[in-house]
């Protein structure tokens, strides 16, 4: 018999707010405080994107050559579950909790101002350290700030990253070789990466409009999510996770969703659930019109039109290697009585009309709920580009 894994506790820091109840009252309010118009990420053209406003604290002496804004998300994160680590650390020892975080930016963004600064003072400023921006910094970051020295590693697969960290921790903790795991992920604004997505013509003209007739492309965002996973019951259970690779193209998605299709059939699988028992959805839901024509196409071949569903990016931006473990976190709000005690759906916001190439899909407005059931599951999408699949399912839990 498989060993139930909990999500016993999370942080998390979007657009929406900081904190599991700010971005709680935020998500099921349908917020869009965190969008706003920036000037200063493509040349000559002012951009929205999902910003976090909320000041974040530059981390402390010992830990300067990791100071990237992507390790103060996650040091913002990680505070909000101190307890819950340091008391799985007196269960455990620090070298049996496993570190493992996504992201696909790091800190970019950091040398890319230091790139400025070297190019106008021929000099490079003291405060910078390629250790910032390196993809290993944040599970090396975040595994040295808790003082754990087991296992640590980062998952780089773009939109999939920090989705596909629950998979891998469960295999570490399966195989013995740790019996708890931080997972998560952040990830941050930047210029290469709108840039790299305005080339692409992938970004939208105003805010991202998913699963719309109108779409015209993604609302880049930032944040960071993490979690404690483990055997001692929680509020949340993991369920079932689903992995696949289509490689149909680099960044393209396969236009028949098999690869989509094949994730979600085998976290329902592995969950040893059938497509009823799925009370809700996060899309992946980019607004892109070839990502949300594949993903519509999929879900309409699982589930059909009951299902109810919703994309998030609208209220946070597309947060790139963070949407999975961030929607991952809407999934636990939705889930946990106490950040959501109305049962309340996070909201589909869009301007409402359909695309009639597209199959129907159940997209719940401001307001809806689910019904009350001691046990519920709920599955969030990730999508990354080169194929990379990653369907998750979480359900009450204790």
């Amino acid at each position: 018999m498989k060993s139930a894994l909990f999500v016993t506790d999370c942080g998390v820091v979007t657009p929406l707010g900081r904190g599991k109840q700010a971005v709680a009252q935020g998500l099921f309010a349908g917020s869009q405080r965190g969008i706003v118009a920036r000037e200063d990420l493509l040349p000559a053209r002012a951009v929205e994107v999902g910003a976090i406003q909320e000041s974040l604290a530059p981390l402390p002496g010992a830990f300067a050559v990791y100071d990237s804004r992507n390790n103060r998300l996650m040091q913002a994160v990680l505070a909000e579950i101190a307890a819950a680590i340091e008391n799985a650390k007196s269960r455990y020892g620090r070298d049996r909790i496993a570190v493992i975080l996504g992201t696909s930016t790091s800190g970019i963004a950091d040398g890319e101002d230091a790139l400025m600064d070297y190019r106008r003072d021929g000099a490079w400023p003291p405060r910078f350290d390629y250790r910032m921006q390196e993809t290993g910094s944040l599970a090396e970051f975040a595994a040295r700030s808790l003082g754990l020295t087991g296992l640590a590693y980062t998952i780089a697969t773009a939109c999939s990253s920090s989705a596909k960290v629950f998979a891998s921790a469960r295999r570490l903790i399966r195989a013995g070789l740790a019996d708890a795991a931080v997972v998560g992920g952040a990830d941050t604004l930047c210029r290469m990466t709108l840039n790299g997505f305005a080339s692409l013509e992938a970004l939208s003209k105003g805010r991202c409009n998913p699963f719309s007739a109108h779409r015209d492309g993604i609302t880049v965002g930032e944040g960071a999510a993490v979690f404690l996973l483990d055997r001692e019951p929680g509020p949340v259970r993991l369920l079932g996770v689903g992995e696949t690779s289509d490689a149909h193209h680099a960044t393209a998605p396969d236009p028949e969703g098999r690869g989509a299709g094949q994730a979600m059939r085998e976290a329902l699988e592995d969950a040893e659930l059938g497509p009823d028992a799925i009370a809700y959805v996060n899309l992946h839901g980019t607004a892109t019109p070839l990502n949300d024509a594949m993903e519509a196409k999929a879900i309409a071949d699982l589930f059909g039109s009951r299902v109810p569903c919703s994309s998030t990016k609208a209220m946070t931006g597309h947060m790139l290697g963070a949407a999975g473990g961030c929607e991952a976190a809407f999934l636990w709000l939705t889930l946990n009585p106490q950040t959501n005690s109305e049962r309340l759906l996070p909201p589909h916001l869009w301007d409402g009309v359909p695309d009639p190439a597209l199959p129907t899909l159940n997209l719940v407005g401001r307001g809806t709920t689910f019904p009350p059931s001691p046990q519920t599951a709920m599955l969030s999408n990730s999508f990354g580009f080169g194929g990379s699949n990653m369907a998750l399912i979480l359900g009450s839990g204790r």
